[in-house]
Parts: structure tokens; C-alpha cells; sequence
């Protein structure tokens, strides 16, 4: 596991540092194209120099995603333009914000925004930042493959498809207002060194779904023993979890 920060405020050497000296493994920040919140190519190397890795979210305004397929396919594309400017690398992930308390009757269309996002970022992992019922309804529709869950409208459940996790708010450190995170692996994180680190993908996504539809899947139905079930169903996320597809 290692800790990071998101924040609003771009990080300046000196912020990096600290935060690196108290040991912090990763800044999120945002991949937009204007703002005064927005990363920079010249703050990602600030970042990347003091030894802590980016994670890159596209956040206009907190509904965006209400705007459905069309806002994602324009918001992809945005992004693959910032995404170059600042160095950020293929194979990394770009994470799209869902920052409000998405309703039921909301998710389909969230869910809609989160995919166009996916089809317009192809050389990009593509991930949600959002709330417990989020992340559950964006994972189970395959929509993308990272996943960022924050504490807020939660209800104080976590989801075991999560990357990220962004348990508390409005921190003062190191003289700025952070958020703070956790993740488990497979971030999806970057530095302007060119290395995409976090990944941690061992084995293609296609070799791994086809063991457990063709072996694991057949074999927790034929069992009666729940011991038994319980250690195949483990076993699946595992091989999800090393080629990056989505836990269930």
C-alpha cells in the first residue's frame, strides 16, 4: 500500500519535497486545460524530481458526467491533448471525475460518459474517481478499468474493484489543502522520466479471462462447498487483479 495526496493546488519544489520527506508516494492532480488548478508539465517534473509519481484526473465541473456520451468523447479527447503537453505517457491512466452523489437513475448515463471516455483514450487506461455506488455500477458495466473511490456518499463501505482510496478531506499540510489517499496497486500513477509505474500487469487481460471462464468459473459451479467457492472466487480476482481487469 502507499499513501498519497490530491490537491487543488499546483505543488511547487518545495511542497514536494515535503511531502516526499514525510513520505508520500504519489500526488493527483489535474489533467485540464486551463485553470488555476491545473497541472503543468513544469509542476509533473517538479513532482517527478522529488521521487513521487502523478495521478492524472480530468474534472471540469462536478457533473460533468451528467452530459452522458457526447461530454465523454469530447472530455477524452481533451484529454489526450493535455495528457501530451505535459508529458504524461501511454499506457498510464487518466482518471475522469464523477465528483457528486450520483443517483440509480443517474448511473446509466455515468455510466455512458465513463465508456465514451474509454473509447476516446484508447492508448490510456482509463479510471473513475467517485463514490462507493460509482465505482460499484461503473465496474460492473466494464466501462473502464481503474478505479479511484472516495470516502464521500460512501456510507462507509469500500469497493474491492478500488485502486485509490480517498478517505479523508480538507487537510492542512505543508502550508496547502490536500486530500488524503491510499492505493493498492495498479494506479495507473506516472513521472516525466517516462516510466508508468504502479501497473503492475503481469499477464494479458485476454489470457486471464479465458482460465476463468474455461477452468475457475465452471468449477465454482460443479462445487457445493462453500470453502471451496470462496477459494475460486479468490482466485479469479487474483488473475483479474495481475491483468487488470476489474475484481468481482
Amino acid at each position: 500500500m502507499a499513501k498519497g495526496i490530491d490537491c487543488s493546488t499546483p505543488l511547487t519544489a518545495q511542497t514536494a519535497t515535503a511531502f516526499a520527506n514525510d513520505g508520500y508516494e504519489f500526488v493527483c492532480r489535474y489533467l485540464v486545460p486551463t485553470g488555476w488548478k491545473r497541472l503543468t508539465r513544469e509542476e509533473a517534473e517538479i513532482i517527478s524530481e522529488a521521487g513521487m509519481q502523478v495521478v492524472s484526473v480530468f474534472e471540469t465541473t462536478a457533473d460533468r458526467a451528467l452530459g452522458g456520451r457526447s461530454a465523454g468523447l469530447a472530455d477524452g479527447a481533451t484529454a489526450l491533448q493535455v495528457a501530451a503537453e505535459v508529458g504524461q505517457p501511454e499506457g498510464s491512466t487518466i482518471y475522469f471525475a464523477v465528483d457528486f452523489d450520483a443517483t440509480n437513475a443517474q448511473l446509466p448515463t455515468v455510466i455512458e460518459y465513463i465508456r465514451a471516455c474509454s473509447e476516446a483514450t484508447p492508448n490510456f487506461n482509463t479510471g473513475v474517481y467517485g463514490s462507493y455506488r460509482v465505482v460499484e455500477a461503473v465496474s460492473a458495466a466494464g466501462a473502464c478499468s481503474r478505479f479511484w473511490q472516495t470516502y464521500a456518499w460512501s456510507g462507509g463501505r469500500q469497493s474491492p474493484a478500488r485502486h485509490i482510496y480517498q478517505y479523508r478531506n480538507n487537510i492542512s499540510m505543508n502550508g496547502i489543502l490536500v486530500d488524503l489517499n491510499e492505493s493498492y496497486g495498479s494506479e495507473g500513477w506516472w513521472s516525466t522520466n517516462g516510466n508508468v509505474g504502479g501497473e503492475d500487469i503481469v499477464l494479458d487481460p485476454g489470457v486471464a479471462q479465458t482460465i476463468i471462464n474455461t477452468w475457475i468459473s465452471p468449477a465454482w459451479y460443479e462445487t457445493d462447498d462453500q470453502e471451496q467457492k470462496d477459494y475460486l472466487h479468490w482466485l479469479a480476482n487474483e488473475l483479474r487483479r495481475a491483468s487488470g481487469l476489474p475484481v468481482e
